[in-house]
């Protein structure tokens, strides 16, 4: 029951909270890892797989030691706040709502500048369609990364497992490029996302077929998902575009060319109500999974 009343007290907080203005700790822990890489960087994976225990599992070790001996009412305080740190559901609508508001008024300048803090890709070719697109996919992804793995992670191992989940999506980030510098250093930060993300991804797709349309949610994500890079990203976002009844995917410009990619999804094209439509697809979702770990907390309880 406690672990249910937790994940309801840290999803609040961020509803009322959000992420803090001033000093964020992931954006901290952003700043530890590149003078990590800049400090253990090798064109190896060995290499890189060090400097990621050396990220992870050191303060994740030490966070479990702290957890343990802490009084029960501590352990439990400190669970609310490591959820809180790590889910980012209020602040992906706060990056994906001005998108949709400058392309409601027409100003395409103002939401490809928007959707540039979302996405990797070169938004300044973008036309408003393809905004829209960026902008929905990144939704529905980060639906996973920053919503409901933390809360998978959480509900199995507490505070420490959303932590867990978090850090290694954000080392991925960062190291799990493709590039020269990274092609072996990033490796294991790729390898490890993919692994701590496999189940919370196909859970998400699932939460997107039962909160939308379930019947192309299930048949994108069956006939789509294999086709995408990311093993993990192809059942998100297939599921989410299906759910939402959008078509996504498709060429995308990077590092000034433009790069084939599979479609995602079936129906109509994006625009500002399928980012709209995306962000309640996410909320429907965490209210699905809140209740349902309520529901477990009272039988366990009982």
């Amino acid at each position: 029951m406690s672990t249910a009343l937790a994940l309801w007290l840290g999803v609040g907080l961020d509803a009322l909270l959000g992420e803090p203005k001033r000093w964020h700790p992931l954006v901290a822990y952003g700043r530890f890892a590149g003078m990590l890489e800049r400090h253990l960087h090798a064109d190896t994976r060995i290499a890189g797989a060090v400097a990621w225990c050396v990220a992870v599992l050191v303060p994740l070790a030490g966070l479990v030691m702290m957890r343990r001996v802490a009084p029960a009412w501590l352990a439990f305080v400190l669970d609310v706040v490591l959820l809180y740190a790590a889910i980012g559901r209020r602040s992906l609508g706060e990056h994906a709502r001005p998108i949709a508001d400058a392309l409601e008024s027409g100003d395409l300048a103002a939401a490809r500048a928007a959707v540039g803090w979302m996405v990797s890709r070169d938004t300044t070719v973008l036309d408003a369609s393809q905004v829209a697109g960026a902008a929905t996919e990144s939704v529905l992804e980060n639906g996973h990364d920053a919503v409901f793995g933390a809360l998978f992670w959480f509900a199995l191992l507490g505070g420490p497992g959303a932590l867990l989940f978090r850090l290694a999506n954000t080392l991925d980030a960062m190291w799990g490029y493709r590039t020269p510098r990274f092609l072996h250093f990033g490796w294991a930060a790729a390898r490890a996302d993919d692994l701590l993300g496999f189940v919370p991804a196909r859970l998400t797709a699932l939460t997107y077929a039962v909160v939308g349309h379930v019947d192309g949610a299930l048949r994108c994500w069956r006939t789509q998902a294999p086709h995408w890079k990311s093993p993990n990203a192809g059942p998100v976002m297939a599921a989410g575009a299906g759910a939402l009844h959008v078509a996504l995917g498709g060429p995308a410009p990077y590092h000034g060319q433009w790069q084939d990619r599979p479609v995602l999804g079936e129906g109509d094209k994006p625009g500002a109500a399928s980012i709209r439509a995306a962000l309640r697809l996410v909320d429907r979702g965490v209210v699905v999974w809140l209740f349902i770990a309520l529901l477990v907390g009272i039988a366990t309880y009982a």
